[in-house]
């Protein structure tokens, strides 16, 4: 019995080490295979698993294009800076160093934690954007857990708020908001890169593997403005708003022969170097986007008009008599009654009876065709964003007070920049070419000018237009050792109900030097509240000034006679007796 008793459990014991052992043999038999399968069949798709955790396709930033002046100095560039960020699921909120982080960064140290705490779901969160290489090197020798850094450019205006309105500027992104900035965003955008790069689990780059595509950076724009005549320009219009009080201004300056801009500057500006108060209002390119009556600026048109009809000629003249010109029951009055007038005599005396004289002789067909052809209601060519035409009513809707109206710039409105542009016809010998912002730009060259007058026509307009500087409105328009012709003017504002009794636009439109001129210059000033609101005794003095160190600066030789130079400084000290 035993014997047998002791059997018994042997056998117990020997099919359970069988069981054991077959479990086991099985065991490692299914390791074998799962093996197997891993570095054969299921390979390719392991690799792939790892590769899109450790495997990542970085984007190579283009670096954005400059922008220059017509002499090479640079009005936009950008400067390469850091991005720093975080990944919250990896980040210890608790690491001590997270203090000093946030003193580097100027940030708030207990809503930073609090803001990875509140993450920590989450792959990624910005800590700060465009810092400086220096910054972000010392950020990341904190060796904090979960920290990476990606280069990007950052954009810096070198001129500042002096060349804001031409260039404007860029979003936080880089993408052009205002200005050239936007108009030719693409160009200088340029194409960003890809390359396939090895990261740890903290987003840390290890490894550059494979480039997949270049990165093409943006190109450049040579603009046609000369910043040193930028400046000066914005210098004169600065002082001239703030000594005036008014609520804004603008100066466009045009070389005469090609168009190109050399010049734009507007009050109120903005810094594009500081974003942390840009108001739209600053913003605004008042040159291109605000409109305004003309008034008698628009006076040399209406007798250019005159002399090509063939009715009128330089030497015609006009009875103004007795000062006012009743048309029902509107009247239309100058300063003081100038009795008979030549044309340049209307000019210089800027008598809105014989201008509207003339006009009614002419009818609105003729003077509709002269204003269009020299740009006024059309736009300029310049391409600038938010550019407006103004307004040149179609001459069969006028009645009789409008067409006289008109001919003294009521009734229709314009930019800074089409004034420029009218005057530059006067100054080109009647030749109208589209004004460019760029540096001998080809497309400026391609397009065909346009005659608007002959070259008779304009340079008698011309000459009368000196007359307005020797003996009408425009006295203190005078720049000593050169010659100018141009023409003020003083407009009533429109406001909500209509003109405004005490709100003006002070203005002043010519060229120098006026027996072969290099540059029109126009400048606007709305709405003066200290001391005068003549355009005669508020813009003509910025002109002065603004010729006056433009023509030095562009190395023109002075065209007036010594004996002459007293006279054209004292006139320039003058005060006009004349209000228009």
């Amino acid at each position: 019995m035993s014997d047998r008793g002791s059997e018994k459990p042997l056998a117990l014991a020997g099919w359970r080490l069988s069981v054991v052992l077959a479990g086991l043999t099985a065991g490692f038999v299914v390791i074998g295979v799962k093996l197997v399968m891993l570095h054969s069949i299921e390979s390719s798709m392991l690799k792939h698993q790892a590769a899109l955790r450790t495997i990542k396709s970085e984007v190579l930033p283009a670096v954005r294009g400059s922008i220059y002046d017509r002499n090479g100095v640079p009005v936009a560039i950008s400067a390469p800076v850091h991005t720093l960020w975080v990944n919250p699921g990896r980040a210890d909120p608790e690491q001590a160093e997270w203090k000093q982080a946030a003193a580097l960064l100027e940030l708030d140290e207990a809503q930073l934690r609090d803001s990875i705490r509140q993450r920590s779901e989450r792959g990624f969160m910005y800590l700060k954007r465009h810092v400086s290489p220096d910054l972000a090197a010392a950020v990341k020798a904190l060796k904090l857990v979960g920290l990476a850094a990606d280069s990007e450019s950052k954009r810096f205006y070198p001129a500042g708020e002096v060349a804001a309105h031409v260039a404007g500027l860029t979003n936080v992104d880089d993408s052009g908001q205002e200005g050239i900035e936007l108009a030719y965003n693409e160009w200088l955008s340029g194409s960003p890169g890809k390359r396939k790069v090895l990261k740890d689990r903290d987003g840390h780059v290890i490894d550059h593997l494979e480039l997949e595509s270049a990165a093409r950076d943006g190109r450049n724009i040579q603009l046609s403005l000369d910043l040193r005549l930028q400046y000066m320009a914005y210098r004169e219009l600065k002082a001239a708003v703030s000594g005036y009080g008014a609520m804004s201004g603008s100066v466009v300056m045009l070389d005469v022969e090609s168009g190109e801009l050399l010049a734009m500057v507007n009050q109120p500006s903005f810094n594009p170097n500081d974003r942390s108060d840009l108001e739209p209002e600053r913003m605004r390119n008042r040159a291109v986007t605000d409109v305004f009556e003309p008034g008698s600026t628009m006076k040399p048109f209406t007798i250019a008009a005159a002399i090509e009809s063939g009715k009128y000629r330089a030497s015609s003249r006009i009875d103004t008599s007795p000062g006012y010109l009743r048309l029902g029951n509107y009247t239309i009055r100058d300063g003081a009654n100038y009795g008979e007038l030549d044309m340049g005599g209307v000019i210089a005396k800027s008598s809105n009876v014989g201008a509207a004289k003339i006009a009614r002789e002419l009818g609105g067909e003729q003077l509709w065709g002269m204003f269009s052809q020299a740009g006024f209601g059309q736009p300029t060519g310049v391409e600038y964003p938010g550019e407006r035409y103004g307004v040149l009513p179609s001459p069969s809707d006028w009645r009789p007070s409008q067409l006289s109206s008109l001919a003294y710039g009521y009734g229709m409105s314009s930019t800074v920049m089409q004034l420029a542009q009218g005057y530059q016809v006067l100054a080109n010998k009647g030749v109208r070419r589209p004004v460019s912002l760029f540096h001998r730009a080809e497309d400026n060259l391609e397009q065909a000018p346009i005659q608007v007058m002959s070259a008779t026509t304009a340079v008698s307009v011309v000459n009368m237009l000196r007359r307005v500087i020797t003996e009408g409105t425009g006295k203190r328009a005078a720049v000593s050792g050169f010659s100018v012709a141009g023409k003020s003017g003083t407009v009533h504002r429109l406001g909500a109900q209509g003109y405004e009794a005490e709100e003006y636009s002070a203005l002043f439109a010519g060229m120098a030097p006026a027996d072969n001129p290099r540059i029109v210059v126009v400048v606007v000033i709305h709405s003066p509240r200290k001391g005068e609101y003549y355009g005669g005794e508020v813009a003509a003095p910025v002109f002065s000034r603004i010729v006056s160190d433009s023509l030095r600066i562009l190395g023109v030789q002075p065209d007036r006679p010594d004996s002459l130079l007293a006279d054209a400084t004292a006139a320039a000290s003058g005060v006009s007796s004349e209000r228009h």
